[in-house]
């Protein structure tokens, strides 16, 4: 009920921000000067019209010598400290000029707000021409900030091919971006080795959507993104092969204890053997059957996950014989109960399955990470944190 309330209260803040979102980009004077054209405005549009210097009378003349020695030196101390401060000055204004380039829709782009960079471009088409301090525009955020949603909206609009095409500062396309391994971890699975393979993924779908000869490019360090990707994600390999050990061993051990008791199982018959026909005593029973199926399923399967060299292939089979033991444990014991305590026994049996279950269960989340890795095309981002 909780987690129900938290999703009506989560869905309510989203409309409410669009609704926010909305309203400010109605009424926004950043591209008042853009023309309807949608090309960008001239320098004399920008920046206004530059005043003539004629205007303001006559120019002093500052060639005039100085007669005295001191007022020299304390003209030279005046300007040394004009000169600091005309470099704190320049220096407040490149500091200035570079929060400037940060954009509302690179920043949108970069924190993966779809509807927003969706609803600047709809109203301001020119945007989509905003680059920040390092070269950088919307599509190349989106890809070096693992935001699918963004990429996949600028991906399927049309005239955009020259903006997947730019490089950065640093002679970087998307492709690059793609391939370096950050920090921070955005993809919404745990596990270092399915962290790789969303990694691995999001390579792949941006190489798909860049023409081939983006694959062999070089960017100013001499580096093609088959080369960014090998060394940037080593550290992330490496524990991820140590992950996938431990999981498999982990998994191995209860596999292990399973086959054994399956195979003791199914070499035992319930009631055993007629001295007469030498069959099964209880063999017309329907228990009986689904004893003896069970018990085969949980060998063959049990001895699979232990053999398998998947992981996804390894999980099903150690499920698949979790579930058969336990039906062969309470089909083979239901016999040897009397008829008036089966029903006391019931309970027993959930009880006997517990921890057997508790301990599916938990791998349970793993089970299904695994699916949407395999299966997904394009990963899936969390947003639970971000760092700039």
């Amino acid at each position: 009920m909780l987690k129900i309330d938290k999703i009506h209260d989560e869905k309510r803040r989203h409309i409410w921000a669009t609704q926010v979102m909305n309203q400010l980009v109605e009424h926004s004077n950043l591209y008042k000067n853009v023309r309807s054209s949608g090309e960008a405005p001239d320098e004399k549009d920008k920046f206004g019209d530059v005043p003539d210097p004629t205007e303001f009378g006559d120019v002093p003349d500052h060639t005039e010598k100085k007669g005295n020695k001191e007022d020299e030196k304390k003209d030279n101390i005046v300007d040394k400290k004009d000169k600091d401060n005309n470099l704190g000055d320049k220096k407040s204004d490149k500091d200035n000029l570079e929060v400037k380039k940060q954009t509302p829709i690179l920043i949108a782009a970069k924190m993966g707000v779809s509807e927003m960079v969706e609803k600047i471009l709809e109203k301001f088409p020119v945007a989509i021409e905003d680059v920040d301090s390092e070269n950088k525009n919307v599509a190349l955020l989106a890809v070096e900030n693992r935001q699918p949603h963004v990429y996949r909206f600028l991906v399927h609009r049309k005239k955009i091919t020259s903006l997947l095409r730019q490089v950065d500062n640093n002679g970087n396309n998307a492709l690059h971006l793609a391939a370096k391994c950050g920090g921070h971890r955005p993809w919404l699975t745990p596990g270092a080795a399915l962290q790789m393979q969303w990694e691995l993924k999001w390579y792949k779908f941006v190489k798909e959507s860049l023409p081939p000869r983006a694959s062999v490019r070089y960017n100013k360090a001499g580096q093609i993104p088959q080369e960014i990707f090998t060394t940037s994600h080593k550290d992330l390999r490496k524990e991820g092969s140590n992950w996938l050990v431990k999981t498999s061993e982990s998994c191995s051990v209860v596999a292990a204890l399973i086959a054994t008791v399956a195979f003791a199982t199914s070499a035992s018959v319930p009631g055993g053997l007629d001295d007469k026909t030498g069959s099964p005593v209880f063999k017309d029973k329907p228990a009986f059957n689904a004893f003896t199926i069970s018990s085969l399923l949980a060998l063959c399967l049990s001895v699979t996950a232990l053999l398998a060299r998947k992981l996804l292939l390894g999980l099903t089979s150690l499920f698949a014989s979790i579930t058969a033991v336990l039906v062969s444990f309470c089909t083979g014991h239901i016999f040897l109960l009397d008829r008036q305590l089966r029903y006391v026994a019931y309970p027993l049996y959930a009880a006997t399955c517990l921890p057997v279950t508790i301990f599916a269960l938990a791998q349970l989340s793993l089970y299904y990470d695994l699916i949407r890795v395999i299966f997904r095309k394009v990963p899936q981002r969390s947003y639970k944190e971000y760092r700039h």
